[in-house]
């Protein structure tokens, strides 16, 4: 097995190694130029344990590349792309969407606990990347602040889908309630662990129900749903979604529990529920903002114009009958 290689070094007779990223479990992430394309991409380079057999190491490497493969199915603008999966001294190179910004993880240690709506926003953005990989049939596994992105231009990424999984020879996902789960049950669960530590500052401890001090009741109600142990009983990804984002808008919970259907969305152009105010629901609802309250109907409007209409059309028309008969 080869070293580290130095920068400028070529891969795959394409890509370029400018400097070093970052380190994982399972690698090294490289800033490269894509000569082909003419553009600076992220490139992992996939490091098996020191000492391993070369057997398990060709099996290691078989399984990040097919977890990387997979990702490649993912085309989402919450999931880091995954353009290419090169080989180079017989080793997967997995070539990505280079994002500039930095980790949740970095920003949690930079910051401490995000406010809570800063915390909701992050996760609904997360949870559609998320159930954009499940509907392709890619679960992540290893949901964590450390996969989540925050790019500089404000989007929010999740990265890193099946590394851990494949590096550990096929784990399901994270210790605890979730480790017997599907892989998209297991996601959910490591999604609220994660709004936990954000708005928290620390990881929710293991055993019995969880409680957040510092969320809102919104936010509380969906980090609560979806560390339920029983996945049965877990609140699904559309309700979190859904629930994730009224609480990043200021919104709170809805009568009903976590069970309640979603309300309805909001039309195009609608400015949804004001900050702390109820989500509306139908016509029995709150008038949208910025409606008078006590407008004239529709009905009366319609017959005063028209008859106006009449008075002016009957005027001139004796004025024309006037004119001739003056002619």
């Amino acid at each position: 097995m080869t070293g580290a290689p130095g920068r400028g070094r070529l891969i795959a007779e394409r890509y370029r190694l400018i400097g070093e990223i970052g380190e994982g479990v399972t690698g090294v992430a490289w800033l490269a130029r894509d000569e082909l394309l003419e553009r600076d991409v992220a490139v992992k380079e996939v490091r098996g344990p020191g000492g391993a057999d070369p057997a398990a190491a060709r099996a290691l490497y078989g399984r990040l590349e097919h977890a990387a493969r997979s990702a490649g199915r993912v085309s989402h603008r919450n999931v880091v792309a995954v353009h290419d999966v090169a080989t180079c001294d017989g080793r997967p190179w997995i070539v990505m969407e280079l994002v500039r910004g930095l980790a949740l993880s970095d920003v949690l240690d930079a910051e401490g606990a995000l406010p809570p709506r800063r915390a909701a926003h992050i996760g609904a953005e997360a949870l559609a990347g998320l159930r954009a990989a499940h509907a392709s049939g890619v679960a992540h596994l290893d949901v964590k602040p450390a996969n989540v992105l925050i790019a500089n231009d404000g989007r929010v990424l999740v990265t890193g889908f099946g590394m851990a999984a494949a590096g550990t020879a096929g784990s399901l996902g994270p210790a605890g309630p979730a480790a017997d789960a599907s892989g998209a049950e297991a996601d959910l669960w490591s999604l609220g662990a994660l709004l936990f530590t954000a708005v928290e500052g620390r990881s929710p401890a293991g055993g019995g129900p969880v409680v957040s001090g510092r969320a809102d009741p919104a936010l509380a109600e969906v980090i609560e749903g979806l560390l339920r142990e029983d996945p049965a009983e877990r609140m699904t990804a559309a309700e979190a979604e859904h629930r994730l984002r009224l609480a990043s808008a200021g919104g709170q919970p809805r009568v009903g529990g976590a069970g309640a259907a979603p309300a309805a969305p909001a039309a195009a152009g609608d400015e949804g529920p004001a900050a702390g105010g109820p989500a509306r629901t139908g016509g029995d609802g709150p008038a949208a903002p910025g409606a008078a309250p006590d407008a004239e109907p529709e009905g009366p409007r319609h017959a005063t114009a028209v008859l106006a209409g009449g008075v002016a059309l009957l005027v001139l028309a004796l004025a024309a009958l006037v004119w001739a008969l003056a002619g």
